[in-house]
């Protein structure tokens, strides 16, 4: 059968770095850290003590102030998202065939928030019994965004959560994608979110040794690719996007950013934090992406790595890139925009393919900032552009977004400049 074509017709976001898309691209491209002291709880005995909050939201400003306290944050953050998504895309949902919309977004953690708040005060209060919050089993599972987002809108098509750990939103876009190009959905609202700066999240990385230490240096404790980097900063927030079938936008007069072009997925099958060495689960993704897109290494301009300031991680994506590009790997520009907003861990595949359309639309790529002179690692190649500190102004055919996450869960996405 032939596939349909599928446009990006709507933003949404929230990070450390704003409360929208426009005034967190700007700093971006500024190459701003989001990162700072915690504030949601007191991290004073913990071995991490930042991370990238969302900063001045007020959630009332979006939401009901009673609807909101049965929800999840990484719930409301998803629905903040999505309403932006929508206003920007034009729809006008009232005047579509709802049952050919549905909404498909992504959380690694989701409801953690609520589960260790709600779990803390029932054990306070122990002695009156197993009372808890008829909102706890809601607020806690990972499919109540997608569900929230199509009460709101009525939408009643494929309606789901993904959930692949750093992935999650990446494979949530994915199957967005799918169903429109095969005919089973018109439009599709997908995306992703997290909010896991709490307690039990951050004391549950420190113990890997997964999250960054420099506490006395928050802004700069991100340093994808240099040799200093001691592990990732937290972050939090969402990124919603309306997918489209082409013919569907065109007809409704739709603004296009961008056009989402394939997709890939593939598992390390190697260990359930650490990546394969060799970069072995990222190379076979990329290329499965680059086949279901019908590309060629060569036309590809940017790729917005998962880089996420680990040992490991770092390397491994490096190889892969090496590997699967040869020699076009030196005429690309590289960038991890987890530099600056931290790491999202589910919600990260929508911030950063959000941040790739952008850089299709502007023609700018953003730095990977806090990289120093001096401070290279011997297994990275530093003759590849890792566009460190500074915004690069580069026409942007197609770009790559990559995440992988905990378990060896890989997805790819490809976006190209609408022509």
């Amino acid at each position: 059968m032939e596939l349909k074509r599928v446009v990006v017709t709507g933003l949404g976001m929230l990070t450390a770095l704003g409360n929208d898309v426009e005034s967190s691209w700007k700093n971006i491209v500024a190459g701003k850290s989001g990162a700072g002291p915690i504030t949601k709880f007191d991290a004073s005995k913990f071995k991490t003590q930042f991370a990238c909050e969302l900063k001045d939201l007020d959630v009332t400003q979006y939401l009901d102030r009673k609807e909101a306290r049965k929800m999840d944050p990484h719930c409301q953050y998803a629905l903040i998202a999505a309403k932006q998504a929508v206003e920007d895309s034009g729809v006008d949902f009232e005047q579509e065939d709802k049952t050919r919309i549905g909404v498909i977004l992504g959380t690694g953690i989701g409801g953690v928030n609520s589960f260790q708040t709600d779990v803390m005060e029932y054990q306070r209060n122990i002695e009156m019994g197993p009372k808890y919050s008829p909102f706890f089993i809601p607020k806690v599972i990972t499919s109540m965004s997608p569900g929230e987002v199509s009460i709101r809108y009525g939408l009643q098509g494929p309606n789901y959560a993904t959930t692949s750990a750093c992935a999650s939103s990446s494979h949530a876009i994915s199957d967005a994608f799918n169903l429109i190009r095969l005919g089973k959905a018109d439009m599709m609202v997908s995306g992703g979110s997290e909010a896991a700066i709490i307690d039990c999240s951050v004391g549950g990385f420190n113990s890997m040794h997964a999250l960054s230490t420099r506490n006395d240096d928050a802004e700069h404790a991100s340093r994808p690719f240099s040799k200093s980097r001691d592990g990732f900063v937290l972050g939090e927030g969402s990124a919603v996007m309306i997918l489209e079938e082409l013919e569907h936008a065109k007809a409704r007069g739709a603004k296009i950013y961008a056009e989402l072009v394939g997709t890939g997925m593939s598992a390390d099958a190697h260990h359930i934090t650490a990546p394969h060495p060799e970069g072995a689960g990222a190379k076979l993704v990329m290329r499965n992406a680059l086949e279901d897109a019908g590309l060629t290494p060569s036309d590809i301009d940017y790729i917005n790595v998962h880089g996420t300031s680990t040992g490991l991680g770092d390397v491994a994506e490096v190889k892969a890139i090496k590997d699967v590009f040869g020699e076009d790997a030196y005429k690309l520009n590289i960038s991890s925009t987890k530099s600056m907003t931290g790491h999202l861990l589910g919600g990260a595949g929508a911030i950063e393919a959000a941040f790739t359309i952008l850089a299709i639309r502007d023609g700018i790529i953003p730095p990977t900032i806090n990289h120093e002179e001096g401070d290279e690692d011997e297994e990275i190649d530093y003759k590849l552009n890792f566009t460190f500190n500074k915004a690069q102004k580069r026409e942007v055919r197609a770009a790559i977004s990559n995440t992988f996450g905990f378990g060896g869960h890989n997805a790819c996405i490809i976006f190209k400049k609408y022509v």
